[in-house]
């Protein structure tokens, strides 16, 4: 068993998580109530990587934070390293691939709030942003769940872009996924199962325990 990868997938998919909540939220939010005439066009940006494959993604993204790309020089230069094969290029990389997962349950679960209980903040003197964290974020708290649950769990199975962007590099960027695949290049079909069982409970326990939740919050107050 390969912890130190299950523990760098795990650290990368619970960073991913959180930098997801905080760039998923406005954008979401931009989504769901905007009415510029255009918004598909975001709207099929952000939905891209649900159907492009990963190679094709990691290939841009190599490009974009190569050394010869004005965004990887300005990273060299600020932070004495190149992007790619980082753990910090694995982050970025993994916002972007799992963004989808984030964005259209946020996005939907803020559409779907009455918009007369906007109105009605709006009324008694509440600011747009004050409406937002008092309103609708505790309404949309289902759909904010499920955006992040589905993007930790889609983070930490991914394989194809971290392997473009990231390697193969022991304790740096060598995920979970990848030992697997390792692991099966080298015929060790033991080790192989019991890093793919390790990686298929933890995803289904996240998975269930989320599901349990929302189900137990749907369910009424006993009488007694």
């Amino acid at each position: 068993m390969d912890w130190e990868a299950l523990r760098l997938s795990l650290r990368l998919a619970l960073l991913t998580t959180l930098a997801l909540l905080a760039l998923g939220l406005p954008l979401a939010h931009w989504l769901a109530f905007t009415r510029w005439r255009w918004k598909f066009l975001v709207e099929a940006v952000v939905a891209l990587p649900l159907v492009l494959p990963p190679t094709v993604l990691g290939f841009y993204l190599l490009v974009a934070m190569g050394p010869r790309s004005p965004f990887g020089r300005l990273w060299a230069s600020a932070f004495g390293h190149a992007l790619p094969f980082s753990f910090e290029g694995l982050l970025i990389a993994s916002v972007l691939y799992s963004l989808p997962f984030t964005v259209q349950p946020f996005a939907a679960a803020f559409a779907a709030v009455d918009q007369g209980l906007l109105e009605a903040s709006w009324c008694l003197g509440a600011s747009r942003l004050r409406t937002f964290f008092r309103v609708v974020v505790p309404l949309s708290w289902a759909g904010i769940l499920t955006g992040m649950v589905l993007s930790f769990a889609h983070t930490l199975g991914e394989f194809g872009v971290v392997l473009m962007v990231g390697g193969d590099l022991p304790g740096r960027t060598r995920t979970a996924s990848i030992a697997v695949f390792d692991q099966v290049q080298a015929l060790d079909y033991a080790a192989a199962g019991r890093t793919a069982l390790l990686l298929l409970g933890v995803s289904f326990g996240v998975l269930a325990l989320t599901y349990g939740l929302r189900h137990a919050r749907r369910l009424p107050w006993p009488l007694s």
